[in-house]
């Protein structure tokens, strides 16, 4: 018989998982159960890259988004108003029955293109971020939508537009032997933290650290060299940097016809901006950019590490296509350490068969662009409305522009709103019905990565909590509910690990997923490959393109160009990432309660007479936040800043500050979300 002194042992484990979070550095973790619950999370060394470190809001907030009080547990029935949090438990049998109901009604009234999935990037792993459901809306014939718009995907484009598709960037590991770094929109302390390591073994070896961006981050304030760039004005700052070094005979024309196509007409649009006032237009002094000329001049080889934010102005595309010309133009092709961080998803072998429904039809469906999902909705006389909603992966209030619009596109009663999530977030209040989902510690998973080449693998570390369920049973629960016979909606978990990634023993030394173990990472990029010149580039020209064909018939954009915004308000604000949220996930933990912090220069706080925490009513015609002071020269003056993925609550308006912003300012190219084209007025509560 067990002592009442045994029986109080608590049981502890040490496990491995890895970190499915929409960031670069997919980190493997080491993870503490103590009696089935998570207690501790820390990096582990499986991950070569991520050298057993993780950023300090897993660590800390990770547990509680587990098994906290916001932690869906059970099927939930709305109640109350929409919005009102008010819900009754529910079965599975119930749940699952409305939603069939409430789809179906659609469907039979207007069609399947009535139904509309809203999901974005919640996991990043292969099954829970893109498998069964994929096969469910895709029988089912449900409106598509176009995602890369909300992020990422300008910045993606601009590179496919250059180099193509298959070439992979450079393995981060080599930047550790370039020349210099050159940090461009990206906050690598908070949004590609082990980035940060490779910086450092690279400046002790010499390197220089070069960072623009608007906001002085902690990568900033470490650098050789910061430029506080003006929002927005980045495509300026390039094209003139070009244009002074190729004045100097620092582009080898001769040398540079084996690699690309489109030069002479590029550096003659170049030539136009060789006269540009950088102070004026891009906020960099005339001595700021002689430095990085002459470092440019010098380096042979230039890592460029360029992040989500400098595509989220109207010159979003062209900012990072002129950027991503740097280390062709003025570093040395096939040099260690020379190219773009970035674009690995060519690396790893994805198979389509994981998303594909089995099913054939003659019409495709519609697509909708994310950003403008709140239109569609409210958008009542169309020949085909959305009636029904089914989020999962994703809290769009949080995270898209125009946050009362979408508030109000969610509210309409007519509407019915399915709900699949970890926590109760600001979207989910809005549901008519709520299904539980598990986090990945809850079910095995893969997971392919956006910030280096290491395919790895995890097992489930803890029963699943309450009655939450894994996307994928609950979508093939849908699918028989559905009647949907198809084979593909029998597949079970392991079938669809084995689906996910087309390997073999040759080429990567496994055959299967199954055949990875826990603790290995498998390495899928030559540490020794060189950036462009080891790839096959699949652009038309076979060489990378400095003049676009596609994107000028599709955008007029065949070259990068500096497009004027118009300021309607004093104060121009950029909300980039938190140290305390990966995008949304994480802003219900009480570290992200109360008014959220708002970042102005030491000038304009005395203009208008602010002092520092004051609190703040922060507006525009799209809406009013209250936000607390900071007074601060990380922001340049004119220029305000605010991190994104803040939940509702954070303030006494009910809105965070994507309620300042348009969804209908666009980028360039890709029309996506102009995040950082928003101006404001600041007063005193």
């Amino acid at each position: 018989m067990t002592s009442p002194t045994q029986s109080s042992t608590p049981h502890i484990q040490e496990k491995l998982s890895v970190c499915p979070l929409d960031c670069p550095d997919t980190c493997s973790l080491k993870v503490t159960v103590t009696d089935n619950e998570i207690t501790k999370i820390r990096g582990s060394h499986v991950n070569p890259l991520t050298e057993g470190s993780i950023c300090t809001k897993v660590a800390r907030y990770y547990p509680d988004f587990v098994h906290g009080p916001k932690r869906l547990r059970h099927p939930l029935l709305r109640t109350g108003p929409r919005g009102s949090e008010q819900y009754q438990q529910i079965s599975w049998d119930d749940a699952l029955q409305r939603v069939h109901q409430g789809l179906d009604n659609a469907i039979k009234t207007y069609g399947p293109e009535s139904v509309m999935p809203l999901n974005y990037g919640g996991p990043h792993g292969k099954l829970a971020g893109g498998s069964m459901d994929v096969r469910f809306f895709e029988r089912l014939g449900a409106t598509q939508l176009n995602r890369a718009p909300l992020c990422g995907g300008v910045r993606s484009l601009a590179y496919r537009s250059m180099y193509g598709s298959t070439a992979p960037g450079l393995p981060p590991q080599q930047a550790e032997f370039a020349d210099l770094i050159l940090i461009w929109g990206c906050n690598v302390s908070v949004a590609n933290l082990h980035f940060m390591r490779t910086i450092k073994r690279a400046r002790a070896k010499g390197a220089k650290l070069v960072v623009i961006d608007p906001h002085k981050t902690q990568v900033a304030r470490q650098a050789d060299l910061f430029l506080q760039v003006t929002p927005g004005s980045d495509v300026s700052l390039a094209l003139y940097l070009t244009a002074q070094l190729a004045a100097k005979g620092c582009v080898d024309k001769k040398a540079l016809d084996e690699y690309c196509t489109g030069l002479h007409t590029y550096l003659e649009h170049a030539a136009s901006y060789a006269d540009t006032d950088i102070q004026s237009t891009c906020g960099v002094s005339a001595d700021d950019a002689e430095q990085l000329i002459e470092l440019l001049e010098q380096a042979n080889s230039i890592t460029l590490n360029v992040g989500v934010g400098l595509e989220r102005t109207r010159n979003g595309g062209a900012a990072c296509r002129a950027a991503y010309s740097f280390p062709l133009l003025f570093g040395t092709p096939g040099a260690v350490g020379n190219g773009v961080i970035g674009s690995y998803g060519s690396i790893f072998p994805s198979n389509d068969q994981l998303t594909d429904s089995g099913y054939r039809s003659s019409h495709t469906p519609r697509e909708f662009n994310i950003i403008e999902v709140a239109d569609h909705l409210l958008d009542t006389e169309k020949e085909t409305p959305v009636k029904a909603v089914f989020i999962y992966n994703h809290n769009p209030i949080a995270t898209h522009p125009d946050q009362q619009k979408l508030i109000r596109a969610l509210s309409q009663e007519e509407l019915f709103i399915v709900g699949c999530d970890v926590e109760m977030n600001d979207s989910m209040k809005y549901a008519d019905v709520i299904l539980p989902a598990a986090t990945h510690f809850e079910h095995n998973e893969a997971f392919s990565a956006y910030g280096h080449g290491y395919l790895q693998r995890a097992d489930a570390v803890i029963p699943l909590v309450g009655e939450a369920l894994p996307n994928t049973e609950i979508f093939r629960k849908l699918a028989t509910i559905f009647g949907f016979k198809d084979s593909v909606f029998q597949d079970q978990d392991e079938d669809l690990l084995t689906q996910a990634f087309k390997l073999d023993k040759e080429t990567h030394g496994i055959s299967s997923i199954h055949e990875l173990p826990v603790d290995e990472a498998l390495c899928l990029q030559n540490a020794e490959y060189r950036w462009l010149t080891d790839a096959v580039l699949t652009t038309p020209s076979g060489k990378a393109e400095l003049y676009s064909e596609s994107l000028q018939e599709e955008y007029q954009a065949g070259l990068p160009l500096y497009q004027s915004i118009t300021q309607d308000a004093p104060f121009q604000l950029i909300s980039p990432a938190s140290d305390k949220r990966t995008n949304a996930t994480f802003g219900g933990n009480p570290a992200s309660d109360g008014l959220q912090l708002l970042e102005i220069h030491p000038q304009d706080a005395e203009k208008l007479n602010i002092s520092d925490n004051e609190t703040l009513i922060v507006s525009n015609k799209n809406g009013e936040v209250q936000l607390q002071a900071k007074i601060t020269e990380a922001v340049a003056i004119g220029v305000v800043c605010c991190d994104k993925g803040a939940w509702c609550h954070t303030s006494p308006t009910g809105l965070t500050v994507n309620a300042l912003i348009s969804n209908t300012s666009k980028t360039d190219i890709g029309d996506g979300a102009a995040y950082y084209d928003t101006f404001v007025d600041i007063r005193k509560a």
